[in-house]
């Protein structure tokens, strides 16, 4: 029998080392290695834990914790030597901590496999990855509310299939965004409930014949609870899953904003100008300004969509409890993770900067008959039944497209052409400010209706 050794702390098994390709392709080291502070921060509670438990003494836990943290220093100076034949971030750190601390090194690992170890670690690292992305909502909300109250009265034409509808308020329309967020905003706070769940104990799948009480490693990294059955708490990615779903959703928000930003900001609407800094040019026609960052966001999206796709295929045929296959849960977590977190401070930044073009606004709203439905309600309050004054109004659109003219611009001998009813006071609710004053409710589009909505969304922030 051979007595080569492989240099993997599972080397015992094996009669020859594993091939130069296969550790390359089975490692992980080099992107899970983002998980380095999760991981040590698990591997001090687990060590204080084990001595509290008896099986580590006082010196050993204060020597393995000393040391730990060291390591850290190292890793965060760039000087730590990252080993590939190592395979992952656990292995690399715990065979740094023996060769500085020997034997005792050796003695972290009771109790715990490298199984409920990552799975640990990757809900520690979520966990921080939700509070950030949270602050950036919150940030970006913070602007939308500034913007939406500085424009309040400001009007513009609201669309439906991307025609002219009615007139809303710059303010109102900003301020639907920021609904989505709030949406978005509750779907990760309960995402991060699940993901806050400690499956630390596990070990690799049936729990350990060791003293250990997981009640103390779950107080000292702040999990809300503990995993319920050994074999989930090692092979559950759901909470990655939901994640990936709550970031996709809000991805997809962002995406729709960011075709209305490029929208807007082109020659065909011309609703706004967005600063220098957030565009760039092109290398050939110099009169060009892109809207790169919203363009780049909208593109990203399919990004975090993929990553949710893959990791729902990744876990749909596997048996319990843990497969190596679930090394391949990390990558389109962290960059789902990445692209929301960037993607939400890339707007945060932009949106207060949005700089509107009123008058442009004002002019398209006046295009398109958009007050053809204030027109109709007009009838309606004068005692005719509502279909019968949509067709009235119907034909006199109709009359305002052969002769160019919008409702507004007709005469009141036009106007009584198409109903009797009609009468001087009609003009009052044919300008776009009495439409947009008229929708005077909660969630309507008046401007006193959005000074008050942007009120309630400061309360809202204020509680977070």
């Amino acid at each position: 029998m051979s007595t080569d050794k492989t240099n993997q702390s599972w080397g015992g098994r094996f009669s020859e080392p594993v091939d130069a390709f296969v550790a390359r392709f089975t490692a992980s080291v080099e992107f899970d290695k983002r998980l380095y502070r999760h991981d040590i921060m698990g591997s001090i509670a687990h060590a204080t834990m084990l001595e509290k438990a008896g099986v580590l003494s006082a010196d050993e836990r204060e020597q393995i914790v000393a040391n730990l943290k060291d390591i850290q220093g190292e890793i965060e100076a760039g000087t730590f030597d990252w080993r590939v034949d190592l395979e992952d971030v656990h292995m690399n750190i715990e065979a740094r901590l023996t060769d500085r601390i020997g034997v005792t090194g050796k003695k972290l690992h009771t109790g715990r496999s490298r199984n409920d170890q990552v799975a640990t670690d990757i809900r520690l690292w979520l966990r921080d990855e939700i509070d950030l992305i949270l602050g950036e909502i919150t940030r970006l909300q913070e602007g939308l509310l500034g913007l939406a109250e500085a424009e309040a009265d400001t009007i513009m034409p609201g669309f439906t299939h991307l025609q002219t509808a009615q007139p809303v308020t710059f303010g109102h329309h900003l301020l639907a965004w920021f609904e989505m967020l709030s949406r978005d905003y509750e779907r990760l706070i309960d995402c991060r409930k699940r993901t806050n769940r400690m499956p630390l104990g596990s070990a690799a799948l049936a729990g350990t014949t060791y003293p250990i009480q997981r009640e103390i490693t779950c107080e000292l990294l702040g999990f809300e609870a503990i995993s319920g059955n050994s074999l989930d708490g090692v092979s559950d990615r759901d909470f990655a899953i939901e994640f990936c779903a709550a970031a996709s959703v809000a991805m997809m928000h962002l995406s729709r904003f960011s075709e209305e930003l490029v929208l807007w900001t082109s020659a065909q609407f011309q609703f706004i100008d967005l600063p220098d800094r957030f565009c760039t040019g092109s290398s050939i026609m110099p009169q060009k300004k892109n809207p790169d960052v919203p363009e780049l966001v909208r593109g990203k999206t399919g990004r975090v969509f993929g990553a949710l796709a893959g990791l729902l295929v990744l876990m749909k045929g596997q048996p319990l409890a843990y497969n190596k296959d679930n090394q391949e849960d990390k990558e389109p977590l962290f960059d789902a993770a990445d692209t929301l977190r960037d993607s939400l401070r890339a707007f945060a930044d932009m949106v207060p900067a949005i700089k509107p073009k009123r008058e442009v606004m004002r002019e398209a709203a006046l295009r398109g008959f958009s007050t053809a439905t204030d027109l109709a309600d007009y009838l309606v309050r004068k005692g005719l039944p509502f279909r019968d004054c949509h067709e009235i109004v119907g034909h006199a659109v109709k009359y305002g497209v052969t002769t160019g003219k919008d409702l507004a611009e007709m005469s009141l001998d036009e106007l009584r052409h198409f109903s009797d009813q009609i009468t001087d006071d009609v003009f009052a609710v044919l300008t776009l400010e009495g439409s947009v004053n008229a929708r005077d409710h909660i969630g309507g589009t008046a401007p006193n209706q959005v000074r008050a909505a942007v009120q309630r969304g400061k309360s809202l922030l204020a509680t977070r």
